[in-house]
């Protein structure tokens, strides 16, 4: 690990809300949201949680064995009945609960009466299949409606379900269900990108040549010619739902039971299964989801993100389904059929929360602002970022051209891991760009040193959090020793993986992951940094940086640019690029190679994958490269 080390401070254009946002909020000041959390942090999850239904309530808010915790301890719930029941048993029987739109504007609308009655349906078809409590159903679907009814049927029964982001190879896709022993894998026939057609079964069928766990494939049907079953252990989606009962009663889960398996890659070996459970994944899926991000039952949301995430797990799905809010849900890409289509999309559903991804934004900054200029963008209240830190260029973009100069953008740290946001900057408070914010109520988080020693304003250090929070993963599947090592890289600490500089505000600036970090003659150099520095050039659209061996200086940096439309590569252009970085950042920055590419290698989540550009710059193995965009 890098010792510490100095960050220059610069002091930004701070960006002040309206009052009006700070009037509305649920914590009008952050100092004494925090403060008051602070003083009794049990009472505090006790009162959030209090606003759920409960079928027993806890008898310990929490039991903390470092490193392992438990939440809501002796409560019993289903999550379902807090998404579906209690809305339909309410005033929201007949409210949109889920907008869809898919290409050559097909559309479908689910209000929470046909969502809850699909829901129970399948749920119970899935018990026609054998699946209770306890199995695990591996879900590779694209983004369609049915990906959510089968998420929650599997909740609602206590099936575990591991959704698996229907980009993924055959290979990937046996890793997982093989990983998580699924028993039922639900699928589609293909999945729709750009215009084209994408065939899912057949990746199935491979994937299933050597996963014994494997009972039945259930394949639903999304073209006008009915899917082919060649299989006896092949059911189609809408048939299993035939003949069962109407009403599936939720099954009683203790607040310790897991709810779902998620693998997220790590830089190098095989994807880990992060496991999360019942009670306290929904309180912190339900609390920054109504408190942090606002959103109320009388929002139309969107998060661009896909269930295969866990930004889709969270804040797709489960979180605003807690609220009571109305879901959009698209298959659409933002530049397929043209570049405004997230813009229309917005104007025409009177989109009013809007949350994707820095990977999105600097795309819809390389194509102009006259796309979001041509269509009506009034009825959005709140932005959101998430998948990595928003550089400085890209959030007053976003500010300026998405919201109008009025919307708050909330800049949000968290991990598959965390399961829930945890810094952000909270609405109504002062926005810096380039700053994702502060710990919200609920959460403890420090800057250390290698040694879990807090480091002063200005230095960079290690991002941790100090305490156990409910929506934490309980484990690494079938991995314990993988899971003690988030709790004992640095002692007495979770630790993130994450670099990142605290300014005198207590405003957190994250500067990449920790094997991000490029020593240049005894000099660490955040990529971050030198990434935003570049993007910050009115000629480069995305940029990332490697370390790259040098005889002399230990590492020398690379960087890997792409351009904004009617930029094109120079010598000049490359030279004045070097120059820029100097001015930004000082000499030690500059890179001493700098190569033009088309694209940049990414997860399928927007995040780029920079040991990739590594690997192949050095002959290396290229390693776990599953989640990797086409």
């Amino acid at each position: 690990m890098p010792e510490d080390f100095e960050v220059p401070l610069e002091e930004g254009k701070i960006y002040l809300p309206d009052p009006e946002y700070r009037e509305n909020a649920e914590f009008k000041d952050y100092t004494s949201a925090y403060r008051e959390f602070l003083h009794d942090q049990d009472g505090f999850w006790h009162r959030i949680a209090s606003e759920l239904v409960w079928y027993e309530p806890w008898e310990h808010v929490k039991i903390w064995e470092y490193p392992f915790a438990r939440w809501f301890e002796g409560a019993q719930l289903n999550i379902t009945y807090n998404c579906l029941d209690r809305h339909v048993h309410d005033s929201r029987r007949n409210k949109v609960a889920l907008f869809w739109r898919g290409e050559n504007n097909r559309e479908r609308i689910y209000t929470y009466e046909h969502l809850y009655k699909e829901v129970m349906r399948f749920a119970n078809g899935l018990k026609k299949l054998g699946v209770g409590k306890g199995d695990t159903v591996c879900i590779y679907m694209p983004m369609v409606p049915e990906q959510v009814i089968a998420m929650l049927a599997c909740a609602r029964i206590g099936a575990l379900h591991s959704v698996v982001f229907a980009g993924f190879g055959a290979s990937a896709l046996n890793q997982r269900i093989n990983g998580a022993q699924a028993k039922v894998v639900v699928t589609a026939d293909v999945s729709r990108r750009r215009g084209k057609t994408i065939p899912l079964k057949p990746t199935v069928e491979e994937a299933l040549i050597d996963a014994p766990s494997v009972d039945y494939v259930v394949v639903l049907g999304t073209q006008e010619t009915p899917v082919e079953l060649v299989s006896d252990i092949e059911v189609d989606f809408h048939e299993l739902m035939e003949d069962v009962a109407a009403v599936c009663e939720p099954e009683i889960m203790d607040a310790e039971d897991p709810l779902f398996i998620l693998y997220t890659s790590g830089t190098t070996g095989a994807p880990k299964g992060i496991i999360h459970t019942c009670g306290g994944y929904m309180v912190g899926a339900y609390y920054t989801t109504r408190k942090i991000f606002n959103v109320t039952d009388n929002d139309i949301y969107w998060c661009t993100a896909d269930p295969g995430w866990i930004t889709g797990h969270t804040y797709v799905v489960y979180g605003p389904l807690l609220t009571g809010a109305t879901i959009f849900l698209t298959e659409l890409t933002p530049d397929y059929p043209d570049n405004g289509i997230y813009w229309k999309l917005i104007e025409e559903y009177g989109i009013n929360i809007f949350y994707t991804a820095p990977t999105a934004i600097r795309m819809f900054m390389k194509v102009g602002e006259e796309w979001p200029a041509r269509y009506d963008l009034t009825s959005l209240r709140i932005l959101g970022s998430v998948g990595e830190p928003l550089n400085p260029e890209a959030f007053e973009w976003y500010y300026e051209h998405i919201g109008g100069n009025r919307c708050p953008i909330l800049d949000t740290w968290w991990q598959t891991e965390t399961g829930m946001h945890i810094i952000t900057t909270l609405i109504g408070e002062p926005m810096k760009p380039g700053y994702a914010g502060k710990a919200i109520p609920g959460v403890v988080v420090d800057v250390v040193d290698k040694d879990g020693n807090s480091v002063p304003p200005g230095t960079g250090g290690f991002l941790v959090i100090k305490e156990p929070w409910p929506s934490m993963m309980r484990m690494v599947y079938q991995n314990e020793e993988r899971y003690r090592k988030y709790w004992s890289t640095i002692k007495n600490c979770y630790t993130a993986g994450d670099l990142a500089v605290r300014d005198n505000d207590g405003y957190i600036m994250l500067l990449g992951r920790s094997d991000d970090l490029i020593l240049v003659a005894g000099h660490n150099i955040g990529t971050a940094e030198v990434e935003s520095a570049l993007v910050s050039h009115k000629a480069v659209a995305e940029a990332a940086a490697i370390g790259k061996p040098n005889a002399i200086k230990g590492n020398i940096i690379k960087v890997f640019v792409t351009l904004v439309e009617g930029a094109h590569p120079s010598d000049r252009l490359t030279q004045e690029l070097k120059y820029h970085v100097r001015q930004t950042l000082g000499p030690i920055a500059v890179p001493a190679e700098l190569e033009y590419v088309d694209t940049l290698p990414k997860t399928r989540s927007g995040k780029i994958m920079r040991r990739v550009l590594k690997a192949q710059e050095l002959g290396m193995d290229l390693g776990d490269i599953s989640t990797l965009e086409e």
